[in-house]
Protein backbone atom coordinates (compact mmCIF):
# COMPACT_ATOMS: atom_id res chain seq x y z
CA UNK A 1 0.00 0.00 0.00
CA UNK A 2 1.20 3.52 -1.04
CA UNK A 3 1.95 5.46 2.22
CA UNK A 4 -1.35 6.90 4.03
CA UNK A 5 -2.02 10.31 4.87
CA UNK A 6 -5.49 11.16 6.86
CA UNK A 7 -7.36 13.76 5.82
CA UNK A 8 -9.00 15.91 9.06
CA UNK A 9 -12.69 17.51 8.88
CA UNK A 10 -12.37 19.57 11.87
CA UNK A 11 -15.74 20.94 13.10
CA UNK A 12 -15.32 24.69 15.16
CA UNK A 13 -15.94 24.20 18.99
CA UNK A 14 -17.21 20.94 18.17
CA UNK A 15 -16.15 17.20 20.07
CA UNK A 16 -17.10 15.31 16.90
CA UNK A 17 -17.31 11.74 16.40
CA UNK A 18 -19.52 9.12 13.86
CA UNK A 19 -21.31 6.67 15.28
CA UNK A 20 -19.95 3.65 15.40
CA UNK A 21 -17.74 1.44 12.89
CA UNK A 22 -20.92 -0.85 12.57
CA UNK A 23 -22.75 1.56 11.03
CA UNK A 24 -21.56 3.60 7.47
CA UNK A 25 -22.14 7.22 8.40
CA UNK A 26 -21.95 7.72 4.40
CA UNK A 27 -25.39 8.42 2.80
CA UNK A 28 -26.60 5.51 0.78
CA UNK A 29 -27.45 7.79 -2.16
CA UNK A 30 -23.67 8.00 -3.40
CA UNK A 31 -23.39 12.13 -2.73
CA UNK A 32 -20.56 11.11 -0.53
CA UNK A 33 -22.24 13.26 2.56
CA UNK A 34 -21.19 12.03 6.05
CA UNK A 35 -23.22 12.02 9.37
CA UNK A 36 -21.70 12.94 12.83
CA UNK A 37 -22.74 14.16 16.06
CA UNK A 38 -20.73 17.05 17.79
CA UNK A 39 -20.69 18.31 21.87
CA UNK A 40 -19.89 21.92 22.70
CA UNK A 41 -17.76 20.91 25.29
CA UNK A 42 -18.33 24.34 27.44
CA UNK A 43 -22.32 23.77 27.51
CA UNK A 44 -22.00 19.96 27.69
CA UNK A 45 -24.85 20.00 24.98
CA UNK A 46 -24.26 18.37 21.66
CA UNK A 47 -26.22 17.85 18.18
CA UNK A 48 -26.15 15.93 14.74
CA UNK A 49 -24.38 16.82 12.07
CA UNK A 50 -24.87 16.55 8.14
CA UNK A 51 -21.54 17.03 6.74
CA UNK A 52 -20.27 17.66 2.75
CA UNK A 53 -17.89 15.29 1.23
CA UNK A 54 -14.99 18.17 2.32
CA UNK A 55 -16.55 17.90 5.66
CA UNK A 56 -18.27 21.29 5.62
CA UNK A 57 -21.49 21.66 7.73
CA UNK A 58 -24.76 21.64 5.30
CA UNK A 59 -27.28 20.71 8.32
CA UNK A 60 -27.26 20.57 12.49
CA UNK A 61 -30.55 19.71 14.79
CA UNK A 62 -31.04 17.61 17.39
CA UNK A 63 -29.26 19.83 20.59
CA UNK A 64 -29.42 18.14 23.69
CA UNK A 65 -27.74 17.44 26.82
CA UNK A 66 -24.96 14.91 26.58
CA UNK A 67 -25.37 11.36 27.85
CA UNK A 68 -22.32 9.05 28.70
CA UNK A 69 -22.38 7.12 26.06
CA UNK A 70 -22.21 10.34 23.69
CA UNK A 71 -18.29 9.98 24.16
CA UNK A 72 -18.10 6.54 22.44
CA UNK A 73 -21.15 7.04 20.06
CA UNK A 74 -22.55 10.00 19.34
CA UNK A 75 -26.00 9.51 19.09
CA UNK A 76 -26.19 6.92 16.93
CA UNK A 77 -26.88 8.99 14.04
CA UNK A 78 -27.96 6.82 10.96
CA UNK A 79 -29.58 7.47 7.14
CA UNK A 80 -32.54 5.69 6.11
CA UNK A 81 -31.85 4.36 2.94
CA UNK A 82 -33.71 7.01 0.86
CA UNK A 83 -31.76 9.59 2.62
CA UNK A 84 -35.12 11.21 3.44
CA UNK A 85 -34.68 10.71 6.80
CA UNK A 86 -32.07 10.54 9.28
CA UNK A 87 -32.57 8.75 12.77
CA UNK A 88 -30.77 9.83 16.28
CA UNK A 89 -30.71 8.87 19.99
CA UNK A 90 -32.68 11.27 22.69
CA UNK A 91 -34.05 11.03 25.97
CA UNK A 92 -32.21 9.61 28.73
CA UNK A 93 -30.59 6.72 29.49
CA UNK A 94 -33.71 5.80 31.95
CA UNK A 95 -36.13 7.36 29.55
CA UNK A 96 -34.75 6.81 25.83
CA UNK A 97 -36.24 7.73 22.75
CA UNK A 98 -35.63 7.47 19.18
CA UNK A 99 -36.34 10.75 16.65
CA UNK A 100 -36.76 10.31 12.75
CA UNK A 101 -35.96 13.68 11.46
CA UNK A 102 -37.31 14.51 7.44
CA UNK A 103 -34.32 16.41 6.30
CA UNK A 104 -36.14 18.04 3.99
CA UNK A 105 -39.10 19.43 6.26
CA UNK A 106 -37.22 19.42 9.57
CA UNK A 107 -40.08 17.43 10.51
CA UNK A 108 -39.14 15.14 13.73
CA UNK A 109 -41.38 12.37 15.41
CA UNK A 110 -40.52 10.58 18.28
CA UNK A 111 -40.51 7.11 19.65
CA UNK A 112 -40.36 5.64 23.25
CA UNK A 113 -37.00 3.35 22.97
CA UNK A 114 -33.52 3.48 22.24
CA UNK A 115 -31.72 2.28 19.23
CA UNK A 116 -27.93 1.65 18.04
CA UNK A 117 -28.59 2.71 14.42
CA UNK A 118 -31.48 2.05 12.49
CA UNK A 119 -30.94 -1.15 10.03
CA UNK A 120 -31.19 0.59 6.50
CA UNK A 121 -34.59 -1.33 5.26
CA UNK A 122 -38.15 -0.50 6.99
CA UNK A 123 -39.50 1.34 9.09
CA UNK A 124 -39.14 -0.74 12.10
CA UNK A 125 -36.20 -1.73 14.32
CA UNK A 126 -34.34 -3.92 16.44
CA UNK A 127 -33.35 -2.50 19.74
CA UNK A 128 -32.12 -3.40 23.85
CA UNK A 129 -32.05 -1.58 26.50
CA UNK A 130 -28.77 1.18 26.32
CA UNK A 131 -29.37 1.95 30.65
CA UNK A 132 -28.59 -1.93 31.32
CA UNK A 133 -24.90 -1.94 30.23
CA UNK A 134 -24.43 1.38 31.81
CA UNK A 135 -25.87 0.14 35.03
CA UNK A 136 -24.09 -3.03 35.21
CA UNK A 137 -20.72 -0.58 35.09
CA UNK A 138 -19.91 -0.28 31.00
CA UNK A 139 -18.37 2.80 30.79
CA UNK A 140 -17.27 3.57 34.34
CA UNK A 141 -16.57 0.30 36.55
CA UNK A 142 -19.65 1.02 38.43
CA UNK A 143 -22.15 -1.54 40.24
CA UNK A 144 -25.36 0.61 40.00
CA UNK A 145 -28.79 -1.15 39.56
CA UNK A 146 -30.69 0.77 40.53
CA UNK A 147 -30.24 2.47 37.79
CA UNK A 148 -31.01 -0.42 35.62
CA UNK A 149 -34.15 0.48 33.38
CA UNK A 150 -35.69 -2.78 34.25
CA UNK A 151 -34.06 -5.04 37.27
CA UNK A 152 -31.68 -7.46 35.83
CA UNK A 153 -33.82 -10.32 37.69
CA UNK A 154 -36.86 -9.43 36.26
CA UNK A 155 -35.45 -11.42 33.08
CA UNK A 156 -38.85 -11.45 31.43
CA UNK A 157 -39.55 -8.04 31.18
CA UNK A 158 -36.12 -6.90 29.40
CA UNK A 159 -34.54 -7.95 26.47
CA UNK A 160 -35.34 -7.16 22.69
CA UNK A 161 -37.55 -4.39 21.79
CA UNK A 162 -39.23 -3.66 18.82
CA UNK A 163 -40.01 -0.13 17.24
CA UNK A 164 -42.03 1.29 14.91
CA UNK A 165 -42.67 4.66 13.17
CA UNK A 166 -45.80 3.47 11.21
CA UNK A 167 -47.93 3.63 13.72
CA UNK A 168 -45.00 5.00 16.59
CA UNK A 169 -44.55 1.75 19.02
CA UNK A 170 -42.40 -0.31 21.28
CA UNK A 171 -42.77 -3.26 22.63
CA UNK A 172 -40.65 -6.49 23.81
CA UNK A 173 -40.56 -9.18 21.21
CA UNK A 174 -37.71 -11.10 22.96
CA UNK A 175 -36.95 -11.38 26.50
CA UNK A 176 -33.82 -12.56 28.31
CA UNK A 177 -35.82 -15.30 29.81
CA UNK A 178 -36.65 -16.86 26.44
CA UNK A 179 -32.92 -16.98 24.99
CA UNK A 180 -32.10 -18.60 28.35
CA UNK A 181 -34.22 -21.01 28.32
CA UNK A 182 -33.47 -22.40 25.03
CA UNK A 183 -29.77 -21.88 25.44
CA UNK A 184 -27.88 -24.83 24.83
CA UNK A 185 -25.16 -24.02 27.67
CA UNK A 186 -28.28 -23.01 29.84
CA UNK A 187 -27.47 -26.12 32.81
CA UNK A 188 -23.96 -24.78 32.86
CA UNK A 189 -25.26 -21.02 32.79
CA UNK A 190 -27.66 -21.84 36.25
CA UNK A 191 -24.85 -24.03 37.48
CA UNK A 192 -22.77 -20.43 37.39
CA UNK A 193 -25.68 -18.70 38.75
CA UNK A 194 -26.02 -20.67 42.09
CA UNK A 195 -22.74 -20.21 42.78
CA UNK A 196 -23.14 -16.52 42.70
CA UNK A 197 -26.12 -16.93 44.82
CA UNK A 198 -24.36 -18.77 47.32
CA UNK A 199 -21.87 -16.08 47.74
CA UNK A 200 -23.98 -13.00 47.42
CA UNK A 201 -27.74 -14.68 48.29
CA UNK A 202 -30.51 -15.85 46.73
CA UNK A 203 -32.29 -12.47 45.28
CA UNK A 204 -29.11 -12.04 43.39
CA UNK A 205 -28.03 -13.39 40.47
CA UNK A 206 -26.13 -13.01 37.25
CA UNK A 207 -26.28 -9.54 35.02
CA UNK A 208 -27.51 -11.16 32.00
CA UNK A 209 -29.46 -9.27 29.50
CA UNK A 210 -29.61 -8.98 25.31
CA UNK A 211 -27.34 -6.27 24.13
CA UNK A 212 -24.98 -5.19 21.00
CA UNK A 213 -27.65 -4.96 18.15
CA UNK A 214 -25.86 -5.10 14.96
CA UNK A 215 -27.52 -4.96 11.38
CA UNK A 216 -25.79 -6.49 8.08
CA UNK A 217 -25.73 -4.21 5.64
CA UNK A 218 -28.83 -5.45 3.42
CA UNK A 219 -30.60 -5.05 6.46
CA UNK A 220 -31.72 -8.86 6.34
CA UNK A 221 -30.01 -10.36 9.67
CA UNK A 222 -28.99 -8.73 12.79
CA UNK A 223 -26.54 -10.07 15.48
CA UNK A 224 -26.91 -9.67 19.50
CA UNK A 225 -25.20 -10.60 22.31
CA UNK A 226 -26.30 -12.53 25.11
CA UNK A 227 -24.30 -12.36 28.59
CA UNK A 228 -22.91 -10.32 31.09
CA UNK A 229 -20.34 -8.34 29.00
CA UNK A 230 -19.17 -5.78 31.32
CA UNK A 231 -19.45 -6.89 35.06
CA UNK A 232 -17.51 -5.50 38.10
CA UNK A 233 -14.90 -7.49 39.31
CA UNK A 234 -15.70 -7.37 42.93
CA UNK A 235 -19.45 -9.29 41.79
CA UNK A 236 -16.89 -12.61 40.75
CA UNK A 237 -18.77 -13.14 37.99
CA UNK A 238 -17.68 -15.55 35.25
CA UNK A 239 -17.28 -13.98 32.12
CA UNK A 240 -20.43 -14.82 29.60
CA UNK A 241 -20.59 -13.76 26.14
CA UNK A 242 -22.46 -15.30 23.29
CA UNK A 243 -23.43 -13.69 19.82
CA UNK A 244 -26.42 -14.72 18.22
CA UNK A 245 -27.90 -14.03 14.73
CA UNK A 246 -31.46 -13.98 13.68
CA UNK A 247 -33.91 -12.84 10.61
CA UNK A 248 -35.79 -9.66 11.10
CA UNK A 249 -38.95 -11.80 11.98
CA UNK A 250 -37.13 -12.94 14.76
CA UNK A 251 -37.98 -16.83 13.42
CA UNK A 252 -34.71 -17.97 12.95
CA UNK A 253 -32.07 -17.41 15.82
CA UNK A 254 -29.22 -18.98 15.51
CA UNK A 255 -25.93 -19.52 18.58
CA UNK A 256 -22.88 -17.87 16.20
CA UNK A 257 -20.31 -17.47 18.84
CA UNK A 258 -19.12 -19.04 22.26
CA UNK A 259 -16.78 -16.33 23.69
CA UNK A 260 -18.17 -17.39 27.48
CA UNK A 261 -15.84 -18.59 30.72
CA UNK A 262 -12.56 -19.66 29.19
CA UNK A 263 -13.18 -18.61 25.88
CA UNK A 264 -12.30 -14.99 24.59
CA UNK A 265 -13.35 -12.62 22.25
CA UNK A 266 -15.11 -8.93 20.96
CA UNK A 267 -16.38 -6.66 18.79
CA UNK A 268 -17.64 -8.64 16.26
CA UNK A 269 -19.50 -7.40 13.10
CA UNK A 270 -20.62 -8.27 9.80
CA UNK A 271 -18.85 -8.51 6.31
CA UNK A 272 -20.34 -6.92 3.32
CA UNK A 273 -21.45 -10.38 1.92
CA UNK A 274 -24.20 -10.10 4.82
CA UNK A 275 -23.78 -13.34 5.49
CA UNK A 276 -20.14 -13.66 7.04
CA UNK A 277 -18.84 -12.37 10.57
CA UNK A 278 -15.61 -11.12 11.63
CA UNK A 279 -14.17 -10.02 15.21
CA UNK A 280 -11.63 -11.23 17.75
CA UNK A 281 -12.11 -14.69 19.37
CA UNK A 282 -10.24 -17.90 19.85
CA UNK A 283 -7.15 -19.50 18.04
CA UNK A 284 -7.19 -22.21 16.14
CA UNK A 285 -3.84 -23.44 15.95
CA UNK A 286 -4.16 -24.46 19.57
CA UNK A 287 -2.11 -21.88 21.14
CA UNK A 288 -3.45 -19.24 23.61
CA UNK A 289 -5.06 -16.28 23.24
CA UNK A 290 -6.96 -14.57 20.36
CA UNK A 291 -7.25 -13.53 17.08
CA UNK A 292 -8.32 -11.62 14.35
CA UNK A 293 -11.15 -14.70 12.83
CA UNK A 294 -14.67 -14.68 11.08
CA UNK A 295 -17.49 -16.93 11.42
CA UNK A 296 -20.59 -17.58 9.31
CA UNK A 297 -24.02 -16.99 11.00
CA UNK A 298 -24.98 -19.82 11.52
CA UNK A 299 -22.39 -20.88 13.54
CA UNK A 300 -20.51 -22.45 10.90
CA UNK A 301 -16.81 -22.29 9.14
CA UNK A 302 -15.33 -20.10 11.98
CA UNK A 303 -11.22 -19.86 11.05
CA UNK A 304 -8.30 -17.35 11.95
CA UNK A 305 -7.64 -14.41 10.07
CA UNK A 306 -4.54 -13.62 11.50
CA UNK A 307 -2.41 -13.24 14.15
CA UNK A 308 -3.16 -9.47 14.98
CA UNK A 309 -4.99 -9.76 18.69
CA UNK A 310 -5.75 -5.46 19.65
CA UNK A 311 -9.43 -6.70 20.15
CA UNK A 312 -9.87 -3.24 17.89
CA UNK A 313 -12.89 -2.65 15.89
CA UNK A 314 -12.28 -4.92 12.57
CA UNK A 315 -14.38 -4.44 9.25
CA UNK A 316 -13.85 -5.90 5.29
CA UNK A 317 -13.59 -3.92 2.53
CA UNK A 318 -16.19 -3.92 0.28
CA UNK A 319 -14.42 -3.16 -2.35
CA UNK A 320 -11.23 -5.17 -2.32
CA UNK A 321 -11.68 -8.87 -0.68
CA UNK A 322 -7.93 -9.21 0.71
CA UNK A 323 -8.06 -5.92 2.43
CA UNK A 324 -8.99 -6.12 6.32
CA UNK A 325 -8.97 -2.88 9.00
CA UNK A 326 -9.14 -2.80 12.63
CA UNK A 327 -7.85 -0.38 14.96
CA UNK A 328 -5.21 -0.54 18.19
CA UNK A 329 -3.86 1.41 20.92
CA UNK A 330 -0.28 2.23 22.19
CA UNK A 331 1.95 4.18 24.74
CA UNK A 332 1.78 7.35 22.84
CA UNK A 333 -1.42 7.03 20.02
CA UNK A 334 -4.12 4.54 18.69
CA UNK A 335 -3.23 3.19 14.67
CA UNK A 336 -5.28 2.54 12.05
CA UNK A 337 -4.28 -1.24 11.31
CA UNK A 338 -4.64 -2.66 7.51
CA UNK A 339 -4.11 -6.81 7.50
CA UNK A 340 -3.96 -8.37 4.08
CA UNK A 341 -7.21 -11.35 4.36
CA UNK A 342 -4.88 -13.93 2.13
CA UNK A 343 -1.52 -13.64 4.40
CA UNK A 344 -2.82 -12.39 8.00
CA UNK A 345 0.03 -10.12 7.63
CA UNK A 346 -0.27 -6.49 8.88
CA UNK A 347 0.07 -4.27 5.22
CA UNK A 348 0.44 -0.81 7.44
CA UNK A 349 -0.11 1.09 10.58
CA UNK A 350 -1.82 4.63 10.37
CA UNK A 351 -1.17 6.67 13.43
CA UNK A 352 -3.70 8.50 14.65
CA UNK A 353 -4.12 10.25 18.35
CA UNK A 354 -6.49 9.03 20.52
CA UNK A 355 -6.65 9.95 23.90
CA UNK A 356 -5.11 13.33 25.80
CA UNK A 357 -2.19 13.05 28.93
CA UNK A 358 0.37 10.62 29.75
CA UNK A 359 -2.16 7.62 29.39
CA UNK A 360 -5.27 6.96 28.05
CA UNK A 361 -8.67 7.47 30.89
CA UNK A 362 -10.94 4.51 31.61
CA UNK A 363 -14.50 4.82 30.91
CA UNK A 364 -16.75 7.23 28.38
CA UNK A 365 -15.10 10.82 28.57
CA UNK A 366 -13.90 13.50 25.90
CA UNK A 367 -10.30 12.65 26.91
CA UNK A 368 -10.20 9.66 25.06
CA UNK A 369 -11.79 8.31 21.41
CA UNK A 370 -11.75 4.51 19.87
CA UNK A 371 -10.70 5.43 16.13
CA UNK A 372 -13.66 3.28 14.77
CA UNK A 373 -12.54 2.91 11.11
CA UNK A 374 -15.29 2.30 8.76
CA UNK A 375 -15.25 1.92 4.88
CA UNK A 376 -17.86 4.02 2.84
CA UNK A 377 -20.42 1.92 0.61
CA UNK A 378 -17.96 1.60 -2.22
CA UNK A 379 -15.07 1.05 0.07
CA UNK A 380 -12.60 4.13 -1.64
CA UNK A 381 -13.20 6.06 1.88
CA UNK A 382 -12.53 4.96 5.70
CA UNK A 383 -13.77 7.37 8.16
CA UNK A 384 -11.96 7.31 11.30
CA UNK A 385 -11.92 9.59 14.90
CA UNK A 386 -9.26 10.60 16.78
CA UNK A 387 -7.96 13.27 19.45
CA UNK A 388 -5.79 15.90 18.15
CA UNK A 389 -6.25 18.22 20.72
CA UNK A 390 -9.31 19.71 22.72
CA UNK A 391 -11.85 18.14 20.33
CA UNK A 392 -12.32 14.96 18.36
CA UNK A 393 -11.76 15.23 15.04
CA UNK A 394 -13.03 13.13 11.83
CA UNK A 395 -9.81 11.74 9.60
CA UNK A 396 -10.84 10.45 6.24
CA UNK A 397 -8.48 7.71 4.76
CA UNK A 398 -8.70 7.55 0.65
CA UNK A 399 -7.70 4.37 -0.76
Amino acid sequence: MKQIQPRPFPIANRWVVHSYYTLCPYAPDGSGRILAAGADLATGEAEVLVLSPEGEVLDRFGMQPVIPSFWHTGFWQSWSQDCRFVYYQSGTMLRPETVRRELATGRELRVSGDMEGFPPTGNSSIFFQLGMLYAAGYGDGLWKPELAPTPFMDRRRHGMFRMGFQPPSESLCLSTKEILDRHPDRGRILAAEKELQARLGPDEGLTLMLYCVRWNRQGTRFLFFFGNHCVVKERGEPKLTYVFTADRGLKDIRLALDLSFDRRGVHWGWQPDGETLIGYGPRTDGRPGTCLAEVRWDGSGYRMLSDHASGGHPSASPRDEDLLVTDEGGAEHGNVVFISRKSGEILERVPLPKFLGEREAPGRNPLRVCHHPVFNHSGDRLLCNSLPGRHATLQEIRL
